[in-house]
């Protein structure tokens, strides 16, 4: 949630792609297995809280942080100052993507150690976190407390991660926007991570969605004719007092105010790199697909806006640890039937611009871990302090794991570095609910 007036990512535009540089490589497969993207551009947002290292409260350090690395437009405050927001550059690969994610989290996470705090990727902060006195002091944060009041409070503070896809148009926007409606929830349930807040499980495993929900707009979109339709229904809901501009519409999934994109705002913030890589791979194969299908004439699913709602709010409640909601029935459903149907959409695409190795790969991978809230449960139930807590997760939000790098980390000259870390709790393994492959193109053996 950055300002209007800002651009700290360097987005103009979108431009065409360019050479995908060295390759991002997964533990287990091929060096170089994520190849250049065929033309469709994206970019990566993440936010952060700053917890202290002891107590695992909340640290009203994020403008302090974004003046310690003034040189750098990738890092900037939020809307609550205990949080902090990376921006990637446009990447044409998620070759980019990933060293762009793992260079900023990087370089955001020595900042924090630096003033004595802990960058840790959460959708919410896990222990105690202040109200409304603790909004960024920037003109739009204080209009958006102005305008909200209190629940810049109740809704405010909470990390996300959303993934910017290039547009040719912001008509084939809009029907891309119709066409992402159904699969917004498996994307939910893949990434969940908050299911801790005032250091308990609140039962939800992402407890951002609830938080966020709150905001009047924050709802999946509708299905929009064209691009003025679409601009139609926005005025409505600003002339309502629904939000004070186009900046302040919150859709699930939304053309961006600001960039020739589509932006994929659904998901918690990724407790690894990657995670958000992957998150950063289905969401551009679902727009390209997307694409593909408004090009070719075929219809819009039709899904009523009552069974995308309950379907995700049941990946929200059970990320893949328990039942779904199949958004094009309305009836319960396995997780994982939805996740195969997902990767059958989905598959084509990913094998065209050479992302299905990493893909599956990061899939394997998130079987063997858990989701981030599966993680984050797994490590309270286990006993361990505040501080230990806090150390675990900031050390899981540090690259270092996988997927691994093949190229040095390159975090630039001079800029505070993240400072090794002494023993921290490990992560204990979450109860296994591995999923098993559809019979798509993406199977996993």
């Amino acid at each position: 949630m950055r300002p209007t007036a800002a651009n700290p990512a360097g987005w103009p535009a979108m431009p065409g792609p360019g050479g995908a540089g060295p390759g991002l490589t997964v533990r287990g497969e091929p060096p170089g297995t994520a190849r250049a993207a065929g033309g469709i551009t994206l970019g990566v947002e993440e936010e952060f809280v700053l917890l202290d290292p002891a107590t695992g409260a909340a640290v009203l350090a994020g403008p302090d942080l974004a003046r310690m690395l003034g040189g750098e437009p990738g890092v900037q405050p939020e809307l609550m100052r205990y949080q902090l927001e990376t921006a990637t550059r446009v990447c044409a690969s998620l070759d980019e993507v990933g060293r762009e994610v793992v260079r900023l989290r990087r370089l955001a996470a020595g900042a924090a150690a630096a003033a004595g705090c802990r960058l840790v990727a959460s959708g919410i902060a896990p222990y105690h976190a202040p109200g409304q006195a603790a909004v960024t002091g920037q003109p739009r944060y204080r209009e958006l407390a102005r305008y909200y009041g209190p629940l810049v409070a109740q809704a405010g503070g909470t990390c996300g991660c959303h993934v910017h896809v290039g547009v040719p148009s912001r008509d084939l926007g809009v029907q891309v926007l119709a066409r992402l409606r159904p699969w917004l929830a498996p994307l939910l349930a893949l990434t969940v991570n908050s299911p801790i807040a005032g250091g308990r499980d609140t039962a939800w495993a992402s407890c951002r969605y609830p938080a966020w929900s709150r905001w009047p707009t924050a709802a999946p979109p509708a299905v929009w004719p064209d691009a003025a339709a679409y601009d139609a229904a926005i005025g409505r809901l600003i002339s309502q007092g629904a939000a004070p501009d186009e900046q302040g519409i919150y859709f699930l999934a939304r053309l961006s105010p600001r960039y020739p994109t589509v932006e994929v705002r659904v998901a918690d913030v990724c407790l690894d790199a990657g995670t958000a890589v992957l998150l950063a791979g289905l969401a551009r194969a679902l727009v390209a697909t997307a694409l593909a299908e408004a090009r070719r004439g075929t219809p819009v699913p039709a899904v009523p806006t009552p069974w995308v709602n309950a379907s995700l709010t049941a990946a929200a409640r059970h990320g893949l640890a328990g039942a779904a909601v199949d958004p094009f029935t309305g009836q319960p459903a396995d997780p994982r039937r939805l996740r195969s149907r997902l990767l059958d959409h989905v598959g084509p695409a990913l094998t065209d611009r050479g992302d299905a190795p990493v893909i599956t790969a990061l899939l394997r991978r998130l079987d063997d871990l858990g989701t981030g809230a599966d993680r984050q449960r797994a490590l309270l139930a286990s006993g361990v302090s505040p501080a230990g807590f806090v150390q675990a997760l900031a050390r899981a939000t540090l690259p270092g794991h996988e997927p691994a790098l093949s190229g040095p980390p390159g975090t630039g000259s001079g800029q505070p570095r993240a400072p090794a870390p002494g023993p921290a709790p490990a992560i204990p393994a979450p109860r296994q609910h591995r999923l098993h492959p559809g019979t798509g193109n993406m199977a996993e053996p």
